[in-house]
């Protein structure tokens, strides 16, 4: 697909497998702090929406607004974080190189990059929309 083109219809007829929608509170916002500290890319961002690459996955980010007719945005909690209970993995990023970043642009660093038993070396980082982002790769 050509995420920069694309239209609605088309996207969402070509979407295959799982999907992942993040609803945010600044949409804008959120897709700086993707691609700065995890080197995503952002596609037809607005003040509502925007569609999301990492690598070959895609995910899409909805501004709250958007979710006016959806049963869902009356189970958002007013106050943050919002995201408790959800980890976003990204076996594909350094997490020594991701905390760096992510502690330039202001994000909250819940736990620095540590090796694991299974495996992993990473780290939790939080957005400003309270979602857990854990960068990992296998460990040294």
């Amino acid at each position: 697909m050509e995420y920069d083109t694309i239209d609605a219809d088309s996207f969402g007829r070509g979407l295959k497998g799982i999907g992942i929608n993040l609803l945010v509170q600044d949409v804008p916002g959120e897709i700086a702090f993707l691609e700065t500290v995890f080197d995503m890319t952002g596609h037809q961002v607005t003040a509502d929406f925007a569609i999301v690459t990492y690598g070959d996955q895609v995910f899409q980010l909805h501004a709250d607004g958007t979710y006016h007719a959806n049963p869902l945005l009356n189970l958002l909690p007013e106050n943050p974080p919002r995201g408790a209970g959800l980890e976003i993995r990204l076996y594909d990023t350094d997490p020594d190189d991701a905390v760096q970043r992510a502690t330039a642009f202001g994000a909250m660093v819940l736990q620095p990059p540590s090796d694991k038993p299974h495996g992993l070396r990473e780290a939790y980082i939080l957005c400003a929309n309270g979602y857990a982002w854990v960068p990992s790769r296998p460990k040294d």
